[in-house]
Formats: C-alpha cells, sequence, structure tokens
C-alpha cells in the first residue's frame, strides 16, 4: 500500500469511505472503457477483418494474396528505403541543430528552434505544397533559373519527409545533450583532452541513446505519414498509399486491414526500441548534473551557427512559400498580391476548418479529463495495477495513424454494434484524434503528477479533506501547468492530423486537412494553400497561447 492509500483510507472511513472508493474507481475504470472500446476493440477489428476471407471463413487467404502482390512489396521496399533515408538525413541535420543550439555559443538560438518547429503548426502534406511551390515544374527555382526539376517522386518525398522528421529529432537529440553534466568537460580540459577528443569520447557517448531514440521516431513517423506521400509521391507508392489505395481506391477492406497489420510490425519494433533508449539515457543521468553553459570557440561555433542558420533557413521558407503563395494571384506568372484564394466555396467552403476546431476542442477538453482522471487512479492503484494500467496507456503511440483510423471503419461502421451511432459524428473523429496522441498527453500529464509532494496529500487527509477535496485544492493547482499543455498539445495536432480520420470523413462531415487535399487534387494548389495557412495561424495562436500561460504559472510558482 502507499504513502497516499494509507493517508486517504482512514479519512475515508471517517468521512464515509463509501465516496472516496467510488471516486478513485471513476478515475480507473472510465480512461480504461474508453482505451478498451476506443482502441483496443477497434484494432480487435482490423485483425479479424484481416483473416476475414472472401466467403466469410476465417483463414490466412488476404495474407497470402498481399504477399504475393508486387505492388505490395514495392510499396515496402519504398517505405524502407524512404524510412532509411529520411532517418539517416534527418539525424545528420538534427544533430547540427541540436548541438550548435545546445552546446555552441553564438546569437539567434531561439530563431533556428522557431523556425524548425514550424514545420508541427501545420499538416503534413503541407510541406509536400511547400516543395510544389519552390521546386515543382512551375516553382520559383525552375522559373528563375530555367531548370526542369521533377518534385515528384522519391526526390520531393524524401525532402519532405525530412522537413517533417526534423523538428522532433532536434527535440530529442536537444533534451539529451542539454543533460550532459558540465563536470565532465572540466575534467576533460583539466587532463588536456582537445575539443574534438571531447566530442569523441564524451558528448556523442553520452547522446547515443538519444540519437537512438531519435532515429527510431523519424524512421516511424515516415513510414506511417500520409500527407507527403499523397501530395509529392507521385508514382512512388508507399504502404500509407497502398493502405489508402485498397480501402478506398478500391473498396478491398480486408486487404486494407492486411497492409495495416503488417504497417504495425516496424512500428511496433521501433517504438519499443525507442522507449527503451529513452529509459537509458535518463537512467543514466545523475541529479546532481551541473548545467553546460558553453563558451565561444569560433573555430567551432562559427561552422555551426552558418550550418544551423541554413537548415533552419530552409525549413522555413518551405513553409513560408506555401503563406506567399495564398496571396499571389496566379503562380507563378502575376505575383501581384491578392485574398481572392481566401474566397474558398469549394469542398465545402471554411465549414471543415469550423468543424476541425470543434473536434479539437473536444478532443482537447475530454483528453485533459480522462487523463487527469487516469493519473488520480493509477496513483492510487497497488503497484501490479499501476504498472498494467500504465502499459495500456502507451500502447497507442505503437499504432500508426492510417491504421487506427481504418480500426475505426471497421469498429464503428456495422449495425452489429451499438456504437455504430458515433459514425459520422464530430464525436468520434474527436475520439480518434484523442487516442492517436493519447500516449504523448499521458506521459506529459504524469510528469505533473510525479511532482506532488505526497507530504502534501497526506497533510489535507489528516486535516479531513476527502479525495474529490484533495483533487480540488491539492492535486489540481500542481498539475495545472500540464493541463494547459496537455490541452494545447491535444488541440493542435487535432488540428493538423489526417492519417488517423482521413478514413473516418463523410461527404457532410469532413475537416481541414483533407479540405486541403482535395483542393490540391482538384488542381487548386494557390486555395489550398490558403487553408493550410488559415489552419497555421490558428495552431500559432494556441502555440503562443500555451507558451504564454505555461510561463506565467511558472513565474507565479516560482514567487
Amino acid at each position: 500500500m502507499s504513502v497516499v492509500e494509507k493517508a486517504v483510507v482512514p479519512v475515508a472511513r471517517r468521512r464515509g469511505w463509501d465516496g472516496d472508493r467510488l471516486l478513485i474507481a471513476a478515475c480507473v475504470v472510465v480512461p480504461v472503457l474508453g482505451l478498451l472500446a476506443f482502441f483496443v476493440y477497434p484494432l480487435s477489428q482490423v485483425f479479424l477483418r484481416s483473416i476475414t476471407e472472401a466467403d466469410g471463413g476465417y483463414g490466412i487467404g488476404n495474407y497470402l494474396e498481399i504477399l504475393s502482390s508486387k505492388g505490395f512489396w514495392r510499396a515496402t521496399g519504398h517505405s524502407l528505403e524512404m524510412g532509411l533515408s529520411t532517418t539517416a538525413i534527418s539525424l545528420l541535420l538534427g544533430f547540427v541543430i541540436a548541438h550548435g543550439t545546445h552546446r555552441c555559443s553564438f546569437r539567434g538560438k531561439t530563431l533556428i528552434r522557431a523556425a524548425i518547429v514550424l514545420p508541427l503548426l501545420a499538416p503534413s502534406l503541407v510541406q509536400g505544397l511547400g516543395l510544389i511551390f519552390l521546386l515543382g515544374r512551375n516553382g520559383l527555382i525552375n522559373n528563375w533559373f530555367g531548370l526542369e526539376l521533377d518534385i515528384y517522386g522519391f526526390w520531393g518525398l524524401l525532402l519532405a519527409n525530412v522537413f517533417y522528421a526534423l523538428p522532433q529529432v532536434v527535440m530529442i537529440i536537444g533534451a539529451t545533450l542539454s543533460l550532459s553534466d558540465a563536470r565532465t568537460y572540466e575534467a576533460a580540459e583539466v587532463i588536456g583532452a582537445s575539443p574534438w577528443r571531447q566530442f569523441l569520447d564524451i558528448t556523442l557517448p553520452n547522446a547515443r541513446f538519444g540519437i537512438l531514440g531519435a532515429a527510431f521516431v523519424a524512421f516511424t513517423v515516415t513510414i506511417t505519414d500520409f500527407g507527403n506521400a499523397a501530395v509529392i509521391g507521385g508514382d512512388y507508392s508507399v504502404l500509407a498509399t497502398e493502405i489508402y489505395s485498397q480501402v478506398i481506391g478500391q473498396m478491398n477492406f480486408n486487404l486494407g486491414a492486411v497492409v495495416g497489420i503488417l504497417l504495425l510490425l516496424p512500428t511496433v519494433i521501433s517504438y519499443y526500441i525507442e522507449r527503451l533508449a529513452e529509459k537509458r539515457q535518463f537512467g543514466a543521468q545523475s541529479e546532481s548534473a551541473v548545467p553546460f553553459v558553453p563558451s565561444f570557440r569560433a573555430a567551432r561555433d562559427v561552422p555551426m551557427a552558418i550550418a544551423s542558420y541554413l537548415i533552419a533557413a530552409a525549413t522555413a521558407s518551405v513553409i513560408a512559400i506555401v503563406v506567399y503563395a495564398s496571396f499571389v494571384r496566379l503562380w507563378p506568372y502575376r505575383f501581384d498580391l491578392t485574398f481572392k484564394h481566401y474566397d474558398i466555396t469549394l469542398a465545402g467552403g471554411y465549414s471543415p476548418l469550423w468543424t476541425t476546431i470543434e473536434v479539437s476542442l473536444l478532443a482537447a477538453v475530454g483528453g485533459v479529463v480522462a487523463l487527469f482522471l487516469l493519473g488520480m487512479g493509477i496513483r492510487r492503484m497497488p503497484r501490479g495495477i499501476a504498472k498494467l494500467l500504465h502499459f495500456l496507456s502507451m500502447l497507442p503511440a505503437a499504432v500508426p495513424g492510417m491504421v487506427l483510423g481504418l480500426s475505426y471503419v471497421f469498429a464503428f461502421n456495422s449495425l452489429d454494434t451499438p456504437l455504430h451511432l458515433l459514425y459520422g459524428t464530430v464525436a468520434l473523429l474527436a475520439l480518434s484524434n484523442f487516442y492517436h496522441f493519447h500516449t504523448q498527453g499521458f506521459l506529459t500529464m504524469m510528469a505533473g503528477f510525479r511532482q506532488i509532494p505526497v507530504a502534501l496529500e497526506e497533510a489535507s487527509a489528516c486535516l479531513g479533506s476527502g479525495l474529490l477535496r484533495i483533487a480540488a485544492d491539492v492535486i489540481a493547482p500542481y498539475v495545472f501547468p500540464m493541463l494547459v499543455s496537455v490541452f494545447f498539445f491535444l488541440f493542435m495536432r487535432s488540428m493538423v492530423t489526417l492519417s488517423a480520420i482521413i478514413f473516418l470523413t463523410t461527404p457532410t462531415l469532413t475537416v481541414a486537412s483533407v479540405t486541403i487535399m482535395r483542393l490540391d487534387d482538384a488542381g487548386l494548389t494557390s486555395q489550398a494553400a490558403a487553408y493550410s495557412t488559415c489552419v497555421m495561424l490558428i495552431v500559432g495562436v494556441a502555440m503562443i497561447a500555451m507558451n504564454a500561460v505555461v510561463n506565467r504559472l511558472g513565474k507565479q510558482r516560482a514567487v
């Protein structure tokens, strides 16, 4: 029994322990039922459909058909080739940025960090749009220099995926480098080790688990991304587009389920190794470590600054060109500025944007409540049950968005279950988004719960407070910054996600990212850019608001 339980149970007996017990049960049962109904059950339907054959029986015929298909092996080979190439380049560029901003001394680091995170403000297909405006047949580069570059296919998709994966790689490696102990470098200097020797013998070994984790994150997001592959992939098919082709193009739902199951394998393995690397990385850190403060060294810092500025400028230019193109009258012939592309009447006009905001708010509010309850419940469960709940909460991160979206079609577009009433509603889109990003929100929330001093809860319980009062007066104030962070995280990711809901939209219910894709498919690239700009504006405002609120709360707590 934990310390908290020892404090709570006696108080509960004096003031009616049934109420506290019921509250604890609700904290566990409600989120767990949600995970079972909206994550485990849908995934089980994917597996079931993958072994359901044409005559209604069960077998491995679908797997044999897919495995004998040249198209599947071509898409698999392309996915692996793209994943490995993107990972290698993202790691190289990401390490340069992370090392430059954490281990070097030069001005403008805030601008570099701001530029690098820009791709996170937009749906993944916006990187593809930006590259089309820059390097496409009517792109600026081809027109200015008289070139005939073909951006569609491997090279265009590679560039788009690198820009998409780069922010996450930089954040993971940067977090690793920021944990370095300055005393280690001081000791190395005392014994006369050169800066290059320090880099090889201290920096790289300390960062190896962060680099490994970043590699698997980059690989996973690349092979599971659908947006960029749909916009700029051309004939270069990958597994994500293969699922879309099987389900939407050929209506082969069972074969689509097989591809989804097969896509799970590399992502599950990557996710497991990434989690293992993260544990070893942070387990090796010392709580008494002294933060490293870099001093200026021209031979190291000038080249790193130039490289960091160039990478950040390239990243920002891909996003900025989309915003610019949305105001250009006729790309690439008339560059006078106009708002006419914002007068969108096709593909539902701005209705999908308002729907997306509604879905995102529902996912954020509902997600914060569910994760807060789950955190409360786990804190009061015996160790074995708490570990089981923790494991269950981590599973969604290993499931690609397209597989989760496809599972929702199988689970909720069937009259065999009363849950079919949710199909085609805003609520189901919100649930899909929440469980797609459940793990990241859960980890953030639990980080807040770990900061709560047990003594405060004990003191409150000894003064006669019930669990509800403790939650309101002790727990909520401590985890409030995390509640804010989780709210904005779920809101922002729901605004830009595409893969998890591409199968769930209907002719009367669609979202912004799908509308952008349809506008681009219809050849209305400038209107797609205008729509993307509106989404980025909303997400950018949300990010600024989140940082302002979190910083304000941090200052209040410091006082």
